[in-house]
């Protein structure tokens, strides 16, 4: 199992000579009137944009369509940081460039708030299922998608509506509302859920892919099989591998295998073409495509496309 989390050299030295000075940091200044929330990933840019819409001056670093794993900051990115009042990341192992930049910055990040998703829940590690390809060498590592499960994206909301209202008090009752009536939401995406699960015949789902839906597996009480954990980096599953999914699709019977969003589906499509098996979405909204993002395609969206695939495959 291979994990994208080296830091580029030029990442280190461009932070230094842009944050290094004289003077005294201070918090970053607002445009427009506006504080700066900056997010890496598509989750928590979607929170802000559900709890402050217009009323923030929000970016997403990530770019629609690319591979969240292999993302690295331009020198526009990491400026981008220091402008930040509010900066949200993922954290784990792929977050290694984050912690980096935060440390150059030294004093003035300590003048922003900076949430780290994967601190504001109660992380699980990444496991190796039966059948799962692994890198021995590789120490076990928290998995990072933690907005995976309904629950944990309530308790990230709560923790960025807490900061928008700190950062910007004018506003605070209008956070609030906002952040309470998409809560409201999350608890709907939660039963929904669970109404799916507690229906179905079989409780097994099986991913011809990576697996990063651990924390809404462990949510719901359902079982996996994949070819790889959730932030491998590998796409190339040896035969063994394929046989032993291809194999448990036809002893379990199950009607559907599993692929996630921006994937090359091939090892989905061998699988499917040698058991009969349907093909099916499940996305991790780590990233949308260019075309969703332009939508507007929000994180309740795809979830609630979930649901309607969970369910094919669980009933």
């Amino acid at each position: 199992m291979k994990r994208l989390f080296a830091i580029p050299a030029w990442i280190f030295i461009f932070s230094i000579t842009i944050f290094s000075g004289g003077c005294l940091p201070t918090r970053p200044a607002k445009a427009n009137g506006k504080i700066n929330v900056t997010s890496v990933i598509f989750p928590s840019y979607d929170f802000v944009r559900a709890i402050a819409g217009d009323r923030v001056n929000l970016l997403m670093l990530l770019p629609p369509g690319s591979e969240s794993h292999s993302y690295e900051p331009s020198p526009q990115d990491i400026i981008a940081i220091k402008n930040s009042n509010l900066f949200i990341y993922p954290g784990g192992e792929n977050s290694a460039w984050v912690e980096r930049i935060l440390d150059s910055i030294g004093n003035l990040s300590e003048n922003m708030i900076v949430l780290n998703m994967l601190d504001l829940v109660d992380a699980v590690e990444e496991e190796i299922v039966e059948g799962m390809e692994e890198d021995e060498e590789e120490e076990p590592a928290n998995d990072e998608h933690v907005w995976t499960s309904p629950q944990n994206a309530k308790a990230i909301v709560a923790a960025i509506t807490d900061a928008l209202c700190e950062l910007d008090s004018a506003n605070a009752d209008f956070f609030r509302q906002n952040a309470a009536a998409y809560s409201a939401q999350l608890d709907e995406l939660d039963a929904s859920f669970k109404a799916v699960v507690d229906g179905a015949k079989r409780k097994t789902i099986i991913f011809g892919d990576r697996f990063p839906f651990r924390y809404l597996a462990d949510a719901y009480g359902l079982d996996y099989f994949a070819a790889f954990p959730g932030c491998s980096t590998d796409t190339e599953p040896s035969a063994a591998t394929v046989a032993f999914l291809i194999n448990k699709v036809k002893s379990e019977k199950l009607p559907v295998i599993i692929h996630i969003e921006l994937s090359n589906e091939r090892m989905a499509d061998t699988i499917s073409e040698a058991t009969g098996a349907k093909k099916l979405l499940l996305h991790s909204c780590h990233n949308l495509t260019k075309n969703d993002f332009e939508k507007g395609v929000t994180y309740l969206d795809v979830q609630k496309g979930n649901v309607v695939n969970l369910k094919e495959a669980l009933w």
